[in-house]
């Protein structure tokens, strides 16, 4: 501590980490790791009459909040910074009683944001559910030759939630039928076609899929039904 200069006011009693060995110059108690500053000399908690309060470090925001709120007394925590040449935050003195409430309180919101995350996610996982439903049930409008489990399969893998597949893009939520067609597409392509061997036996993407568009065309127009195409930039580009 830079010569037992006054550290700034914060509000209410402000107690020091020192740097140094100190020693109270009251009581003579120490060497102190907690300090009042009074006329330039250190005084140990006991005789600054903050000797009940217990400490409570830097880093949870509500819980020091809400301890400060339900202590009578408190005092902010401070300590040098050589380096930056000042003083800096290091936590609070607040009652432990009041520290007790506190816990509890943050801890019934814990619990109470607990439940709304089983409420949330139970309920995205609904409308999961019905979005792959209707994703597969366009499949099978575009595709009447289209097996329910393949269907099914395509939408569930283009409409996983956070997944950036197309099923989760704009287009894909609105059930746009170009979406549903990509979505039909990759999947013919990475299942029904030797796409991925060509991938990884070092052929470009765009290579690959000119070669196997000629397939996915062929599984498309039998799901599609006799005598329909399917858009060749769909399964080449």
């Amino acid at each position: 501590m830079a010569g037992l200069a006054t550290p700034p006011a914060r509000g209410g009693p402000l107690v020091v980490q020192p740097l140094r060995r100190r020693h109270c110059a009251e009581c003579r108690g120490g060497p102190l790791a907690l300090l009042v500053v009074e006329g330039g000399a250190p005084r140990c908690l006991d005789c600054a009459d903050l000797g009940h309060l217990v400490f409570l470090p830097r880093g949870d925001t509500a819980l020091t909040r809400r301890s400060r709120e339900e202590s009578a007394l408190s005092a902010v925590v401070v300590r040098f910074n050589r380096r930056k040449g000042r003083y800096e935050r290091q936590g609070v003195l607040v009652e432990e009683a009041g520290l007790a409430r506190a816990e509890e309180r943050c801890l019934a919101d814990a619990e109470a944001r607990r439940r709304r995350r089983v409420r949330d996610a139970r309920r995205r996982a609904v409308e999961d559910v019905r979005f792959a439903q209707a994703f597969a049930a366009e499949v099978r409008r575009l595709f009447p030759g289209c097996p329910d489990e393949r269907a099914a399969a395509i939408a569930s893998h283009a409409s996983v939630r956070g997944s950036g597949r197309v099923g989760r893009s704009a287009a894909g939520r609105a059930l746009s039928e170009r979406a549903v067609m990509s979505a039909v597409v990759a999947a013919v392509r990475h299942v029904d076609t030797p796409y991925d061997a060509l991938l990884m036996s070092g052929v470009t993407r765009h290579e690959a899929r000119r070669r196997i568009a000629g397939d996915v065309e062929a599984v498309l127009r039998g799901w599609r039904g006799a005598g329909v195409g399917v858009r060749r930039e769909e399964t080449a580009s």
